[in-house]
């Protein structure tokens, strides 16, 4: 029978919401003797991250020498952040703001959550748990004043006595929507878009730094109820496990795995050590939940900037030509006082070198010595005693308009045409004729 009760029990944790903050349960009197166990501290988390629901699930152990009538009182919970209450439960505790106001806190807020009860041994049918009438009061407060301000606000929780609170057949429920247990993690535009938004969920126990709880742990730390030897964890189930993503956990004793009961649910669970006393035992998980387009990012990044590199390639390469064809020539550097930069195709034979050619004398070789073996050779088959040597080429000038330093832009480009017959006779210079062209030009001509 007991093992169907623990089996049950585990039902109960992973069907439900998971994980959370729970800090520290005070007694309404002091040096409490009993303690608690099973504790479960669970909420539930999904991808709209709104209000977080959490279940903090216990029963208290009695000591083999005492009755459930030495210990029957009230108890409370002390959690570091804010909570919701239920509307359909009645407002919150007159008494319960009047004792938090005395103790120099300001009270924000108030109400009151579900308390329910559910009997382990029903097995065989699973009735639907046993709502306690009223539920159990809280106040939200902050502190105020002080060299650091205004607090963050945390939430003082009493829970009513009840016998079954002490009946091992029973597992209490306290429920209550939380606000802040998931902060967002900085990030850039580019992780965001491509790999959604990251959140931080922290989960502690027994954690007393918070600057609202501290003071409200000081005045009542004879108060505080300790774990029994029965298994305590925090827990964390993350539905719609398909497009989750969880990037760390802390500490490494954390385990993680699919939820048993709970289709597409994935669970973090940490077991509270009982022997570390109030020593804060934390769970971290950083995760985020990403979009089907999304999970597609490890492929689509890759290939977006294959086609955006060779698109890119493409384009700088348009633009370039244009630019170059546009401004190449336009624009010279150099000093002002020296001549323009001449470009010059082919062969063009200077005035002097023209002189040195003597019709009757000079010979073939010595023409090619002089203008160069890169010529054009006319020859007729009525006269093959006969042929001529064609040297062509072309310069080109640019005319500047204005110089500036080292800089100077150019007006237009005088272009020449050079061409040179010369003519021979059984390779003898016969004859030379030479002829010049000369033109303006609006753009220049490509290297």
């Amino acid at each position: 029978m007991i093992v169907r009760a623990w089996w049950l029990t585990a039902l109960l944790l992973t069907a439900a919401p998971s994980a959370a903050h729970a800090q520290i349960f005070f007694a309404d009197k002091p040096n409490p003797t009993f303690t608690l166990g099973p504790l479960f501290v669970r909420a539930g988390v999904d991808s709209k991250l709104g209000r977080i629901p959490v279940d903090v699930m216990f029963s208290v152990v009695v000591p083999p020498n005492e009755s459930v009538a030495d210990v029957e009182q009230d108890l409370y919970l002390l959690w570091p952040g804010d909570v919701v209450g239920d509307r359909k439960l009645g407002a919150a505790d007159p008494a319960l703001e009047k004792d938090i106001a005395g103790r120099g806190f300001t009270v924000i807020g108030g109400g009151r959550l579900a308390l329910t009860v559910r009997n382990l041994y029903q097995v065989g049918q699973r009735a639907p748990a046993e709502p306690l009438p009223g539920g159990a009061p809280f106040v939200t407060f902050v502190r105020e004043g002080g060299a650091l301000g205004l607090s963050s606000p945390a939430s003082w929780i009493r829970i009513p006595w009840n016998p079954k609170f002490a009946n091992r057949v029973y597992l209490i429920d306290l429920h209550m929507d939380t606000r802040g247990l998931i902060k967002d993690k900085a990030g850039t535009w580019f992780e965001h878009t491509f790999w959604g938004p990251r959140h931080r969920l922290t989960l502690s126990f027994n954690e007393i730094r918070h600057r609202a709880v501290f003071p409200m742990y000081f005045q009542q730390r004879d108060r505080v109820v300790k774990l029994a030897e029965d298994p305590a964890q925090l827990i964390v189930n993350f539905a719609d496990a398909d497009h989750l993503k969880i990037d760390e956990m802390f500490p490494q004793s954390a385990r993680r795995q699919l939820s048993e009961t709970l289709e597409s649910t994935e669970t973090v669970s940490l077991f509270l050590d009982r022997s570390e006393g109030l020593q804060p035992q934390v769970l971290t998980v950083q995760f985020g939940y990403f979009t089907r387009l999304q999970s597609w990012a490890p492929v689509l990044i890759p290939a977006l900037f294959f086609a955006l590199g060779n698109g890119a390639g493409v384009l700088l390469r348009n633009v370039a030509e244009r630019i170059s064809k546009r401004w190449t020539g336009r624009v010279e550097f150099g000093r002002a006082k020296e001549k323009p930069r001449v470009r010059t195709r082919g062969v063009v034979l200077e005035p002097d070198t023209l002189r040195r050619i003597v019709p009757g004398v000079t010979t073939y070789e010595q023409v090619l010595q002089l203008c160069g073996r890169h010529v054009e050779e006319l020859s007729r088959l009525t006269t093959p005693d006969h042929r001529t040597l064609v040297y062509r080429g072309r310069r080109i000038v640019p005319r500047r308009r204005r110089a500036l330093s080292w800089l100077a832009t150019i007006e237009h480009w005088d272009a020449e045409d050079h061409e040179v017959d010369i003519e021979l006779e059984r390779d003898v210079v016969r004859d030379v004729q030479a002829r010049v062209r000369r033109s303006r030009l609006s753009a220049p001509e490509p290297a």
